[in-house]
């Protein structure tokens, strides 16, 4: 079976998170990046399964700058077997629709069984390229499992809803997503770190994956306005002077907050 991961470059989750004010894309050069934490949750749950499955091949796939090759290679030292990574300057700024068709296109390149990611990145926190990508596929999409079981012809799990749970099942191949409710991803240990400059790590372009440059060159969404937000300002300062519960209580109705 062959397992690809869809994995993302993100800003630090504690590190400081600004927009350009001049181009309204996200300044990735302000914190650290680091791969998400939602796509090595889901490239565990890839590794579990290929360590109790032989024959199993795991890889993983981004669409990131050239600078984020580093990013991407921790999952190689996680465990996976190789990596692909989609750059182009005229991904720049790209928005879900593109992203989805570009992901897709590339999971048609590379061949697949079973696609996993995380239900929600961190950054922009769209939370449908899974989907988008299964419709451009046309195989079936599980989507917010907090539970998965891989089979050699299906994947089935469960999806948290209101008041209920629901047990959901597609056959293979498919596209699935996970929540944080799986478990945390594994270390890369020295062995893994150093096996990791080895292995198979493919660079493409739209070119590449068929797509033409002058089409999909700009995103179909825009971002035509934006400001800076405000300073914090200080709260208000209650002082007991034997009034203080009236002052709050006349506080609290006034924000009406009571």
């Amino acid at each position: 079976m062959k397992i690809v991961v869809l994995v993302k470059e993100v800003p630090d989750t504690y590190g400081d998170r600004k927009l350009s004010l001049e181009t309204g894309l996200a300044d990735r050069g302000a914190s650290e990046r680091v791969l998400d934490e939602i796509g090595e949750r889901a490239l565990e749950v890839a590794l579990s399964y290929a360590d109790k499955t032989p024959g199993t091949e795991v890889v993983v796939l981004s669409m990131t700058s050239e600078a984020s090759a580093a990013t991407v290679r921790k999952g190689l030292a996680m465990g996976a077997a190789s990596a692909v990574q989609v750059v182009d300057d005229g991904l720049l700024g790209a928005d879900l629709g593109l992203t989805a068709e570009v992901l897709a296109a590339a999971l048609q390149r590379t061949g697949f069984d079973l696609v996993i990611g995380g239900n929600l990145s961190t950054d922009g926190s769209g939370g449908v390229i899974p989907a988008m990508v299964a419709e451009l596929l046309g195989v079936p999409s599980v989507t917010a499992l907090n539970s998965i079981a891989i089979t050699d012809g299906g994947i089935s799990g469960e999806r948290a809803s209101d008041g209920a749970t629901l047990a959901v099942s597609a056959p293979l191949p498919a596209v699935a997503s996970i929540t944080e409710a799986l478990p945390d991803a594994r270390f890369p240990n020295f062995k893994g770190i150093m096996a990791a400059k080895k292995k198979p790590f493919e660079t493409l372009s739209l070119a590449d994956l068929g797509i033409e440059p002058e089409d999909h060159s700009a995103s179909r969404s825009i971002i035509i306005g934006l400001t800076e937000k405000p300073p914090r300002q200080a709260g208000v300062k209650i002082t007991d002077e034997g009034d203080a519960g009236e002052k709050l209580a006349e506080f609290l109705i006034q924000n009406r907050l009571a």
